[in-house]
């Protein structure tokens, strides 16, 4: 009875769609990126966030390249603090050891932490064993000394330079959650941080193919993670053709869905994965997007799906098709899909619509879920605008009504201050990312009414 009354009370929050207001409080450049030409760029791991809010202040993790270091280990991480003062550099890594940024992750009421992956191998060396890590810094004096945790595995981990982890955070818990790919076979390994600071190795997570790029949420012990495949294209067909036309040796493909979850990560393994979605058949394009899990245990899913892998693949093999972009919502309950709505696609030749490119949800103190998107917004007899919009997202099939977010510089890709790194629900909405200046990494604070 207990769970019937929550479910309506969760249903009746989502059924509320009013026209949101936001403000743009701040909008500036953190700091600046230099490419590392290591295959891994600042936003690389999409799936996890690089910026957490903590009370009035806001922390973001950045990567620095080494002049002259070379790859594939050739960064390092960058902790930045901003109060009311503005933002200021807390503390680098000493030594240029990493090559994928560093996820974040707060404690509402305690400190705040990296996962890192110092490469225990000389410069240059490249797919060389690594550490992963969890880094502890001192909120009140994130200037200070750090502490250094040792995650615990289980056996058979093979970790490098290629992590493909996910990081996550429980911050009214105090509880993390951290996950590393095996190199040699593509199996996810799992390590918990309980709220007493123990570590446990939790197994590992093995998806019908390999998966990555995951995203993760811990809340009350339960544990979410969905994935993309990840692996080179597996149709002799295409695969030859997109290497006649271009030449590039590079054809990861990324096309098939997954999900995971255990009630308990402390006393249960994950239920096998299962495929939530895939384009296989028509040489498509999944993005996993974001993951949010509600007061009642359900899993909030967001990707972005393309029919069509590009117009090169879809002139020749699905010819006279659209290429058109997908924003799909799912809401998973016990591992089986209960819901699914397309909150934007691209509009049909001569209609209005949002034509969306990236896209996270935000969740407000009363528990109601927004999506944030960067898209190109289209009149019916206008150009097509780019910027970001905000809207609420309920469980109708209705298309939300997207409002834009009066930005001078849009991103084009970013992170936000998620649940899923401990950040409070908020009516402040961080963004941190890249925009048309890509060399930049851009923060904006934005008050969502």
């Amino acid at each position: 009875m207990e769970n019937c009354l929550l479910l309506c009370a969760w249903i009746g929050a989502l059924s509320a769609n009013l026209d949101l207001q936001p403000r743009v409080e701040v909008e500036e450049v953190v700091t600046a990126y230099t490419p590392a030409n290591n295959g891994a760029g600042p936003m690389w791991c999409y799936g996890s966030t690089t910026i957490a809010r903590r009370g009035e202040e806001a922390f973001v993790s950045a990567i620095e390249t080494g002049k002259d270091v070379p790859p594939l280990c050739n960064t390092r991480w960058q902790l930045w603090c901003r109060t009311s003062a503005g933002w200021k550099l807390e503390q680098s890594e000493k030594e240029y050891r990493q090559r994928e940024p560093c996820p974040i992750g707060v404690f509402q009421n305690g400190p705040v932490f990296l996962s890192v992956n110092p490469s225990t191998q000389p410069p240059g060396t490249e797919y060389g064993p690594c550490r992963p890590l969890v880094l502890e810094f001192d909120p009140e004096n994130p200037a200070s000394p750090f502490r250094e945790h040792e995650p615990a595995w289980a056996e058979g981990t093979h970790f490098t330079d290629h992590s493909y982890r996910g990081f996550a955070a429980d911050g009214a818990r105090g509880e993390l959650l951290l996950l590393n790919i095996n190199a040699q076979t593509g199996a996810q390994f799992v390590s918990f941080r309980d709220r007493d600071g123990r570590w446990h190795a939790r197994g590992k997570i093995e998806f019908p193919i390999r998966s990555c790029y995951p995203q993760v949420a811990l809340r009350d012990r339960a544990a979410h993670v969905m994935a993309i495949g990840d692996i080179v294209e597996p149709k002799e067909e295409w695969r030859k053709y997109k290497f006649e036309k271009t030449g590039s040796q590079w054809d990861y493909v990324f096309r098939r869905l997954f999900y995971t979850y255990t009630p308990d990560i402390n006393s249960k393994p994950f239920i096998a994965p299962v495929e939530i979605d895939t384009v296989e058949e028509t040489c498509g394009h999944i993005t996993n997007l974001d993951l949010h899990i509600d007061e009642v245990g359900a899993a909030h899913v967001l990707y972005l799906r393309r029919p069509y892998q590009s117009e090169l693949v879809r002139d020749k093999f699905f010819p006279g098709k659209p290429l058109t972009a997908h924003l799909e919502y799912m809401i998973i309950r016990d591992g089986k899909i209960e819901a699914k709505t397309t909150p934007a696609e691209t509009p049909a030749k001569g209609r209005a619509g949002l034509t969306p490119s990236y896209a996270r949800f935000h969740v407000m103190p009363d528990g109601k879920l927004c999506i944030v998107v960067a898209g190109t917004m289209t009149g019916e007899a206008e150009a097509g605008t780019f910027g970001n919009y905000v809207a609420r997202i309920d469980r109708s099939e209705a298309k939300p009504t997207f409002v834009a977010v009066p930005l001078k510089h849009p991103f084009h890709s970013f992170f936000t201050n998620t649940p899923r790194g401990g950040s409070e629900p908020s009516e402040l909405l961080d963004l941190f990312g890249t925009g048309s200046d890509s060399l930049n990494l851009r923060y904006a604070r934005v008050r969502v009414k």
